[in-house]
């Protein structure tokens, strides 16, 4: 698949994602009696089978006897759930949860969700039951973006490693055998200051090479690069062109930084912040400015939901362009009487609205099987048709005009339809 194949997977997994997580955060639980289990891709699903089991014996101490069955029967059904993997979790591993949550009317009702493949790697086991669902983890990851190199140097020493997401990775370091300014007894000023430049030279090239074996593989996957340090030597670094060719422009900023440690890739990256937050978002807004173009001055634009799916329909959108923040359903009404098919857009927490015909006027009861989430709905077709689908974030004004002003679906077309 390519990287761009890829990362629309990812992000129609993200939203996957976000849609379960909102719906969890929406779920209470009358007592502590909500089960969430994080299981790293490393850990035997054996080992969590018998630490289930464990914590199912435990919970008959539970005073509760309302609380005692609810928390027994939520590890119950998450052991049932772990009959379906092998011997290791899938990649990134997954996350559980499980829990009688309330229903209204005094009842309540059994949820159970297995989320597998999160975007980042789960690092460690957890168990956590709570009268909540444990998902600032889930939503952390969700936040996630980008792959940054760091590199951070002084004329003593210098650090290499990544920026993943919102994780720091220290991967290399190196000591330089730069004397210091005061030279030793029976040197000549001149012969002393010319040893020092080659062994800075000699340090600067060994950092660059620290730096080209780590971020040359991956250069197609990097967002960017962060070079931090005293004014005088990253200046130096980065003027000198040490950095490999294919990697060099693609630093996108110098920092100041007091430690050249491995704490000063902590530094680098909040010294970073403006930078790293205007790179998230500009390959969303290269797409909407397209959009406004072709908007403006062009005819190969679409919005609405109507619109753009008719554009898909016929194959004539090169890509779709859909809100992050969007959370719809479409509801779709075949009249029973003439036959023609109406689509309706509603909030996905509304209840389904009858509809009447646009083309008789029939009044047509809704059916819960005729809805689905809208962005599926479009994404469906897209992928039938070769189109690309692009999940645009609100964090910038365009966005925010993707959202509110053309109710977050729109489109850039490969040919002009009319529609």
């Amino acid at each position: 698949m390519s990287q761009e194949g890829e990362q629309e997977q990812s992000d129609r997994k993200k939203y996957e994602f976000r849609k379960v997580i909102e719906d969890l955060k929406d779920y209470d639980g009358s007592g502590t009696q909500l089960v969430t289990i994080y299981v790293p891709e490393d850990r035997q699903i054996s080992d969590v089978v018998q630490h289930v089991t464990q914590e199912h014996s435990e919970a008959a101490n539970i005073k509760s006897k309302q609380t005692r069955t609810a928390v027994q029967d939520a590890l119950t059904s998450i052991k049932d759930r772990l009959r379906y993997y092998d011997t290791y979790p899938p990649e990134n591993g997954i996350v559980l949860f499980s829990g009688a949550v309330d229903s209204g009317g005094g009842r309540t009702e059994m949820v159970t969700k297995v989320l597998e493949s999160p975007p980042q790697p789960i690092e460690s086991f957890r168990y956590h039951c709570d009268s909540d669902f444990l998902t600032e983890p889930l939503e952390e990851m969700m936040a996630d973006k980008g792959l940054y190199g760091l590199v951070v140097l002084d004329r003593r020493e210098a650090n290499v490693g990544w920026l993943k997401g919102k994780r720091v990775e220290p991967v290399k370091s190196a000591s330089s055998l730069v004397p210091g300014k005061q030279r030793k007894g029976g040197q000549s000023a001149q012969r002393f200051a010319r040893l020092r430049l080659e062994a800075i030279d000699n340090f600067y090239q060994e950092v660059a090479g620290m730096a080209n074996d780590l971020f040359v593989p991956r250069r197609h996957e990097l967002d960017g690069i962060l070079v931090g340090g005293p004014s005088p030597t990253k200046d130096e670094f980065l003027d000198g062109d040490y950095l490999h060719h294919e990697i060099q422009d693609n630093v996108i900023g110098k920092f100041d930084v007091a430690y050249t440690d491995e704490s000063g890739l902590y530094d680098l990256v909040d010294n970073a912040e403006d930078a790293l937050a205007d790179a998230e978002v500009m390959k969303d807004k290269k797409q909407m400015e397209e959009f406004f173009e072709e908007l403006n001055a062009g005819d190969l634009a679409t919005y609405g939901f109507e619109q753009t799916r008719q554009n898909l329909v016929m194959g004539a959108v090169d890509r779709l362009l859909i809100s992050e923040d969007l959370r719809k359903d479409v509801v779709t009404y075949d009249c029973p009487e003439c036959g023609n098919t109406d689509r309706e857009v509603i909030d996905r927490r509304k209840a389904t609205p009858d509809h009447t015909c646009s083309d008789c006027g029939t009044e047509i009861e809704a059916d819960e099987e005729d809805r689905e989430d809208a962005i599926d709905h479009l994404i469906e077709i897209a992928e039938q048709r070769g189109t690309e689908t692009k999940f645009i974030s609100t964090d910038f004004e365009k966005g925010e005009q993707l959202y509110n002003a053309f109710g977050g679906f729109a489109g850039i077309l490969r040919y002009s339809t009319g529609v």
